[in-house]
């Protein structure tokens, strides 16, 4: 990790309106330089507006959010100068070949002659589509497309890579490699990434995630370390005697939230109610689970909400 305490990325303070709706609700974050951090939230939450205003495609209207110390509203375009970005929709020509594709991107950023040899030469090694160049995008799969999209975002040596819901349309493998490309350029190329998801099991991977909901972070923290704030395991039951079960557990002092025929019960004793919850209810518990806390139980936690 870098020992330069500036952080990569720090928002201060963002709120943001469309109209009457409010999408941001005076949120602070701050991403350290080196780290893989997600924005973990449903459609709705406040990520897609927040990767806006961050990428510099929509004008900060309160608050500040500075990328390695610089402001993105006082100074947009050095800011822009230190931003990859891969979108969601894909940037790829579809009848140009990969290299094609990738000189596109270059004379965006004044790139060219030997510099611009050297550096496609380390990034497509770097991305393992070196064999790929003479191939036409739209002939590619899902997976190596996304290389691609990477190899353009950090052809000019971004120190901040920005990418929306990076994984959306691939499948789990492809998944898989594209996490390890950007563990890759992270320890390769000291590249600071932040990345948007709706997928719990991607967020789970990074170094650090916020939640978002309804235009604030709910947590953030390691992945590991939220789930363990939940203390112990969750117990799920799932019954048409709601109300009396959640009697029952008052009466012993035990919390519990409800969301639709679901109860939840986060506690170190979670596995013991299994028998003594049987005994009373019997055929009106359908079910009754129990597990390790998931980022998902994180969510309801903090929320009250279901994830989806």
């Amino acid at each position: 990790m870098h020992h330069d305490s500036t952080p990569a990325l720090d928002v201060q303070q963002v709120s943001h309106h469309y109209g009457k709706q409010q999408a941001l609700d005076h949120l602070s974050l701050s991403v350290a330089a080196g780290e893989i951090f997600a924005l973990l939230g449903p459609n709705g939450s406040g990520k897609t507006t927040l990767f806006r205003l961050i990428s510099t495609l929509a004008r900060i209207q309160t608050g500040d959010i500075c990328v390695f110390g610089v402001s993105a509203k006082a100074q947009q375009v050095a800011v822009r100068g230190s931003l990859g970005i891969v979108f969601q929709s894909p940037s790829l020509d579809p009848k140009l070949t990969v290299l094609e594709n990738i000189r596109c991107q270059a004379a965006l950023y004044g790139l060219r002659g030997a510099a611009l040899t050297a550096r496609v030469a380390a990034v497509v090694q770097q991305l393992g589509i070196a064999d790929r160049l003479q191939t036409v995008a739209e002939k590619l799969s899902g997976g190596l497309k996304r290389r691609v999209e990477l190899a353009k975002g950090i052809l000019h040596r971004p120190r901040l890579l920005l990418l929306d819901e990076p994984s959306t349309g691939l499948d789990p493998a492809a998944r898989l490699d594209l996490w390890h490309a950007l563990v890759q350029l992270r320890n390769d190329y000291q590249v600071t990434i932040l990345l948007t998801t709706h997928l719990l099991e991607e967020a789970d991977k990074a170094d650090r995630l916020a939640i978002l909901h309804q235009g604030r972070t709910v947590a953030v923290g390691g992945p590991a370390e939220l789930r363990g704030e939940l203390g112990g395991q969750i117990l799920t039951i799932q019954t048409t005697a709601a109300a009396a079960v959640e009697a029952w557990l008052n009466s012993r002092a035990i919390e519990s939230q409800q969301l639709n025929e679901q109860l939840r019960v986060t506690s170190a004793e979670a596995a013991n109610l299994v028998a003594p919850l049987t005994a009373e209810f019997g055929e009106r518990i359908q079910s009754l689970t129990v597990g390790q806390p998931s980022l998902e139980d994180v969510f309801v936690a903090r929320t009250g909400h279901e994830y989806w």
